[in-house]
C-alpha cells in the first residue's frame, strides 16, 4: 500500500527545481511514473513529497543540430521518439528501439527521462543511447551540468544524481559518416523487458576497416556496460567470422549477470555472446551503407 504523501504539481523547470531544493531527501520526481508507482505500491520506495513534472512543457522537445547533434527533453514520450521522423532519418536504432518498448499505452505515457533515471539494467533506453555516446544534462537549483552515460549508473537502480538534481536533457551527438547502429533484446514477449540486450554501434574507416566500435551491454550486469575489451577487438580491423567469435567470446567475459527466474547467469552469458556477434555485424552492414 501506497504511503501517504504531499503532492506538488510543478508549472516550469524552475518551479520543480525549487521544490527539490526546498525536500531534497524527502522528495521524488515523477512524470509518467510506468516504474515509480509500481515501487510506491509495493513499499519498496516512501517519500514525503512527490513532485509532478508531467505538465513541465518546456521539457518536451526533440531537436537536431548538425554540430550539436540530438537533444531530447526529459518529459519527452517514448511514443515521441518511436513517431520522430527525425529520429527516423537520424538515428533510426532509436526508434527501432522504442518500437519494441513495453506496450503502445506505456510509450504513450512513460518518458525518456524517467526511464533513464530508474535505471533498470534491463531498460532498452539505456544500451542504445550509451552505444551512441549519449550523455546526460542534470539541474538543480545551484545549475546545470551534463554526465556522459558512461558514468550516469553507479549500482543497480542506483545513479550519479545527487540531491536536488534532475534529469533535464537527453544529448546524443551527431553520428560520423560510414557509421552504422543496432539493437536487440531476447525475450520470451515481444514487448517484455529484455533477458539481455545488447546495442553495437560501428564506425568504419574507409568502407572496410573499424575505426571506432562501443558495445554496450543489458540486464548483464547490475547495471548497463560497455564491453570495452570487445570493443578493442574491433579496432584496425576487417570484419569475419572469426572476429566476430572472439569479440562475441570477449564481452562473455566482461558480463556479470545475476540469475533470476527468467534465466541463470550461464543462459544470459550464452546469449551475450550471440547478440553481441549479431549486432556487431548488423551495426557493421548499417555503417557500409551509410
Amino acid at each position: 500500500m501506497i504511503k501517504d504523501f504531499k503532492y506538488l504539481r510543478a508549472s516550469s523547470v524552475k518551479e520543480a527545481l525549487g521544490f527539490l531544493s526546498q525536500h531534497k531527501e524527502e522528495s521524488k520526481i515523477i512524470c509518467g511514473g510506468q516504474s515509480l508507482l509500481i515501487l510506491l505500491r509495493q513499499g519498496l520506495v516512501a517519500t514525503e513529497y512527490l513532485i509532478d513534472i508531467k505538465q513541465v512543457n518546456e521539457l518536451s522537445y526533440i531537436d537536431f543540430d548538425a554540430k550539436k547533434g540530438l537533444r531530447m527533453g526529459a518529459t519527452t514520450t517514448h511514443r515521441t521518439i518511436e513517431k520522430s521522423d527525425l529520429i527516423k532519418k537520424k538515428y533510426k536504432v532509436l526508434s527501432d528501439m522504442e518500437r519494441y518498448l513495453a506496450h503502445i499505452q506505456v510509450r504513450n505515457w512513460g518518458t525518456i527521462g524517467g526511464n533513464l533515471a530508474h535505471a533498470d539494467p534491463a531498460g532498452d533506453p539505456a544500451p542504445v543511447l550509451m552505444a551512441l555516446s549519449g550523455s546526460i544534462k542534470v539541474g538543480s537549483a545551484k545549475g546545470e551540468r551534463t554526465i556522459s552515460l558512461d558514468d550516469f549508473y553507479t549500482d543497480l537502480f542506483e545513479t550519479a544524481l545527487e540531491e536536488g538534481e534532475m534529469i533535464l536533457e537527453v544529448q546524443v551527438p551527431a553520428l560520423a559518416p560510414k557509421t552504422g547502429a543496432a539493437y536487440k533484446k531476447f525475450n520470451i514477449l515481444e514487448s517484455d523487458q529484455g533477458i539481455i540486450s545488447v546495442a553495437a554501434c560501428v564506425t568504419l574507416n574507409g568502407g572496410s576497416t573499424c575505426k571506432e566500435a562501443r558495445i554496450c551491454l543489458g540486464n548483464a550486469a547490475p547495471t548497463v556496460i560497455r564491453a570495452k575489451q570487445a570493443e578493442a577487438k574491433l579496432k584496425g580491423q576487417k570484419l569475419d567470422e572469426g572476429l566476430l567469435e572472439e569479440v562475441g567470446l570477449a564481452a562473455v567475459a566482461e558480463c556479470d549477470p545475476v540469475a533470476d527466474i527468467h534465466a541463470s547467469e550461464d543462459f544470459r552469458r550464452h546469449l551475450v555472446g550471440i547478440f553481441t556477434k549479431r549486432m556487431v555485424k548488423q551495426a557493421w552492414e548499417a555503417a557500409k551503407k551509410a
